[in-house]
């Protein structure tokens, strides 16, 4: 093992970093976007991927059998948010956006996509109102997402209150139309069910014959491929499980084999597994 990469707290994620420096043509590595590659901001279309992502995933990703973007956004606004699209090296990048139910790969450019369910259409109309009549947490504001919808409490007087409080409403919205209600940080989305990040993340690792796997999150809403992660050691495929370091989100950290403190320790950690596997 390189000297100069961190060390994971858990038996299982040495062996998948093992497994990830010894083969690292047969290895996934996938991650989050927002809170992983970009930092968290106020107004999620301000978010932009940290300067040195690219460059890192640049260096990495011709050494890898496949490095994956795994979010909740849709698939062409990661990309823009990223700097993706035409980065020398990330010829073959996949983002696997709204849960995996869009798909942009960087040898077509283009985005492919399932159909968006009709319950989407129907919180989006009645959402704006529902708000109104809530009517005791200003500053909540509406992200439309494409094919889901999200509340977003972090600019209210009280984020925390309003969050809990709106929780309970708004999975009952979400459950009257068919979607099921997906809490993060400081965010609550209504979305359609039967897709999740840990669904596309199998899906991906399957579909790439990868025979190890790193996952890198910060958000509950990566808790799905956190699960995927280990159920595929559980079957003999080794993982690496990494927290992008939030006081917000510990049930993350408490599962992860290796927490950094954010997206700019995220960079560091790709950086040195290029330079790890460069040399080898």
């Amino acid at each position: 093992m390189v000297s100069s990469l961190p060390h994971p707290t858990t038996s299982a994620g040495r062996d998948g970093l093992a497994a990830l420096l010894a083969r690292p043509a047969k290895a996934v590595v996938a991650l989050d976007f927002d809170g992983t590659l970009a930092e968290i901001v106020p107004d999620p279309e301000q978010a932009r991927a940290h300067p040195g992502a690219v460059p890192a995933l640049s260096a990495l990703a011709p050494h890898v059998a496949s490095v994956a973007v795994v979010t909740g956004r849709p698939a062409g606004v990661a990309v823009r948010h990223g700097g993706f699209a035409g980065a020398p090296g990330l010829e073959h990048l996949v983002v696997l956006g709204h849960y995996g139910a869009e798909r942009w790969d960087a040898v077509s450019g283009t985005v492919t996509a399932t159909a968006v369910p009709p319950g989407v259409a129907a919180v989006r109309a009645e959402l704006p109102g529902f708000l109104d009549g809530a009517g005791a947490w200003p500053g909540a504001w509406i992200e439309e997402k494409g094919r889901a919808v999200a509340v977003h409490t972090r600019r209210a007087a009280d984020p925390q209150g309003a969050f809990e409080a709106l929780k309970g409403p708004l999975a009952e919205l979400a459950a009257r139309h068919g979607l099921v209600l997906e809490p993060g940080r400081m965010v609550l989305e209504l979305r359609p069910p039967g897709m999740d990040k840990g669904m596309a993340l199998a899906e991906h690792v399957r579909a790439t014959g990868a025979e190890s796997v790193l996952y890198a999150g910060d958000d509950l809403g990566d808790l799905p491929a956190f699960a995927a992660v280990e159920k595929l050691r559980s079957n003999g495929v080794p993982g690496l499980l990494v927290c992008s370091g939030s006081t917000e989100v510990p049930e993350l950290a408490e599962r992860a084999d290796l927490s950094v403190a954010g997206p700019s320790a995220v960079v560091d950690l790709l950086a040195r597994l290029a330079e790890a596997v460069r040399t080898r």
